[in-house]
């Protein structure tokens, strides 16, 4: 089975995770998922393979004889999407890609046009998979399951393929920032890993924001609106002028590459309480503690125009820039892209506009740089993932895994 047939089965399963849940995992569907991947991983020879308390699956593809001293690397994927946009009745077609708009949804005039996505053209003469335009497709991250269980096959396969111990691991909550929370490093038991959970087949990313979110709530006087001269203090326009003070040229929309942002991702409120949550990232954990601060100084400003205890601003810090963790061991990086490289291919690295449970599991002892897997536009509509990609990103981690399996503890 190719990788992108697993993905046409794997996208069935509607996991989106879901963030107002404290369970974990966060939606009962990933759980399902996790078992029925258990038992795939299983039939392929997986003999340990199993799924926790928690939702995380786990397995090894033991090493060949003669290898079983090297290093032992890893290989991680995320099985929930987003719940942003629909994701059950996912409607998959395979078309072959010649250039031009791709007409997705006739009835509703959905097309997916190079003239909005350029790097659609990168996939010309190649074949893609898209939706009708009405849901995603889950290639984040099902693309990077399907070519981690399509290279166990490939080894089960090929006995004669060396390599030392391998283990696969997929998590739960990815999307919701929970991912590796739960994540048992120690179970896990490898040297180093890589996610994949990237976009374009060459993609080797080490380089995340550092992250942090806040809560700001306002309290504020109701009163007949009749006699609310001097006395009425709406929380809601209060909020407002809170959301004023952010810099408007520091918003995602108006920022890329190493620009970090402060991001309004949820409000609601009334007259007498209102309520913002923001998130707010940066490359340069200075620039992100003064992205912190600005939060106060404005929590600050409201407070002196409308009195104490108006606006309470509770700003938290989240995870770190992982490229400090990884430049420690940059072997990760030089052999992916000797990999890439010997497959044909350039490799590309950008800085992550994000986290990757790759980013928290680097600070729980277990470096993890993150590995394109051939999809495009995720969390969206008009998301799609090129075949031949998922094929090359199979035979670059069957690749990484030949070269560590080489080498000495």
């Amino acid at each position: 089975m190719k990788a992108y047939e697993r993905l046409l089965e794997y996208v069935k399963w509607p996991t989106a995770s879901n963030e107002q849940s404290d369970a974990c995992p966060s939606t009962p569907i990933q759980l399902d998922f996790g078992r029925s991947l258990v038992e795939e991983m299983r039939s392929l020879g997986i003999a340990d393979a199993a799924i926790d308390e928690n939702g995380y699956v786990y397995g090894t593809i033991p090493a060949t004889k003669g290898h079983e001293s090297a290093p032992v690397i890893g290989f991680i994927a995320h099985m929930d999407v987003v719940d942003a946009v629909p994701c059950e009745n996912i409607k998959t077609r395979i078309v072959e890609y010649e250039g031009g708009d791709v007409i997705l949804n006739e009835e509703l005039g959905i097309r997916l046009s190079p003239k909005d996505y350029p790097y659609l053209e990168d996939c010309k003469g190649r074949h893609i998979i898209v939706t009708d335009g009405t849901t995603l497709l889950g290639a984040d991250d099902k693309n990077g399951i399907a070519e981690i269980l399509t290279m166990a096959q490939e080894l089960a396969a090929h006995p004669e393929t060396e390599h030392g111990t391998i283990r696969i691991a997929f998590t739960p909550d990815e999307e919701i920032g929970r991912g590796a929370d739960r994540f048992d490093v120690e179970r896990f038991g490898a040297d180093w890993a890589y996610t994949l959970d990237g976009g374009a087949f060459g993609e080797v990313e080490y380089e995340t924001f550092n992250a942090a979110s806040a809560k700001v709530n306002f309290n504020g006087i109701s009163i007949h609106p009749g006699s609310a001269k001097d006395k009425m203090i709406n929380a809601a326009l209060v909020a407002m002028e809170y959301n004023a003070l952010m810099p408007a040229m520091e918003r995602p929309e108006n920022t890329d590459g190493y620009q970090g942002y402060i991001m309004l991702h949820a409000m609601n409120g009334e007259c007498e309480h209102a309520h913002l949550e923001y998130i707010l990232r940066d490359h340069d954990p200075e620039k992100l503690s003064d992205k912190m601060e600005f939060m106060r100084k404005a929590e600050e400003t409201i407070n002196r125009r409308y009195g104490a205890g108006t606006c309470m601003a509770e700003v938290i810090k989240g995870y770190k820039n992982m490229n400090v963790v990884i430049k420690e061991n940059w072997h990760l990086i030089e052999t992916a892209e000797a990999c890439i490289r010997e497959l044909g291919a350039e490799p590309v690295t950008n800085p992550v506009r994000g986290g990757t449970d790759g980013c928290v599991l680097s600070f729980k002892g277990l470096p993890c740089p993150n590995l394109g897997t051939g999809g495009y536009n995720f969390h969206g509509r008009m998301e799609f993932t090129c075949t031949e990609q998922m094929d090359e990103a199979v035979a670059l981690i069957i690749m990484i895994a030949q070269r560590y399996g080489s080498m000495k503890k």
